[in-house]
């Protein structure tokens, strides 16, 4: 018996209960994974709420990394005994022992630390597609990042100024803006104390940024568009604050013919090759020195309630894992 967060209900972060499962062996395509760390991303508290609906009971968890215990048939280019990870679910993540298909998993390079991937594959992923994949950001690109200090934005500001990209990062306080700026981000922006448009204005000369990445949500989206240079692109990517507003496409035409996309992980990294190509390109910017990343924020995996409060009330920086 393993033990795992399983969630029977819909709610707030007290519907996680801890029990013992019976994991049961790999089937056709699967590996069976022994965890020692799972990852804890936004993507959870909207399976958890409800607000992306999944069949009940289900565990949460997009992303964790540990070591293979079994392998079932058909499974060739993976042992018993490799560490490995994965970043794009499926779901299940917070558990001692999961099974989950072979083809969801990429080896972890040895120097790499489990405390780093357990929690930044799913970022590391959601990176790559935001900058190497859905658009080509290149060198002397001006980007503007909601949440900056964030697990993704700590990533994202360190792989983007590697491209020579110029990001403008907002972020809630003081202490954050010193932690984005020493990843990457070029400007912060306290976007509770400060006009985010007017400062991205003031900072690009009027121009405005060629691309918004908000993971925010409706608190930020309209205000987004309006710091968007002519034909600029808006990707809305995530709803920390829930989801954005409807918006008028004619509305699109007047601020300068922009773009707006609402990309899903999935569509970019959801067929093998493209995992692979997604893995090593971030494997080899993290061993490259490029991207620093630090250990996550840890919790136990019966605290995953508090962990989940806390990334809801936005008291984390970086990842935040659960140890096994």
């Amino acid at each position: 018996m393993a033990k795992v967060i399983v969630c029977r209900e819909t709610g707030g972060p007290d519907v996680m209960r801890l029990e013992n499962v019976n994991v049961g062996e790999p089937g056709e395509g699967q590996i069976k994974l022994r965890q020692t760390v799972a990852g804890v991303n936004f993507i959870d508290t909207y399976h958890r709420s409800g607000l992306y609906a999944i069949a009940k009971p289900f565990t949460p968890g997009m992303e964790g990394v540990g070591f293979v215990d079994a392998v079932g048939p058909g499974v060739a280019d993976i042992k018993v005994g490799d560490r490995v990870c994965y970043g794009n679910g499926p779901i299940g993540g917070y558990a001692e022992e999961r099974l989950i298909p072979a083809a969801s998993a990429v080896k972890v390079p040895a120097k790499i630390k489990d405390e780093q991937i357990g929690g930044s594959m799913l970022r590391g992923l959601t990176v790559w597609y935001l900058l190497r994949s859905l658009h080509q950001v290149k060198n002397g690109d001006a980007v503007l990042f909601h949440a900056a200090a964030g697990g993704v934005g700590l990533i994202f500001c360190q792989w983007a100024r590697a491209l020579g990209a110029t990001v403008i990062g907002t972020v809630g306080s003081k202490d954050k803006a010193d932690i984005a700026r020493a990843n990457g981000c070029a400007h912060t922006i306290l976007y509770k104390d400060e006009d985010f448009v007017a400062k991205v204005k003031s900072l690009t000369g009027g121009k405005g940024v060629s691309v918004v990445y908000d993971g925010v949500g409706k608190d930020t989206f309209f205000k987004s568009l309006d710091c968007l240079a002519k034909r600029g692109l808006m990707v809305s990517f995530g709803n920390a604050s829930g989801p954005p507003p409807a918006i008028e496409v004619g509305g699109l035409a007047s601020r300068g013919s922009l773009f707006v996309t609402r990309p899903a992980l999935n569509d970019y990294v959801g067929a093998r090759a493209d995992m692979e190509r997604a893995a090593k390109e971030f494997f080899d910017v993290v061993l490259s020195g490029a991207v620093k990343l630090e250990a996550g924020q840890p919790f136990s995996l019966e605290q995953a309630p508090h962990a989940h409060n806390d990334l809801q009330l936005r008291r984390t920086t970086g990842s935040v894992i659960l140890t096994i």
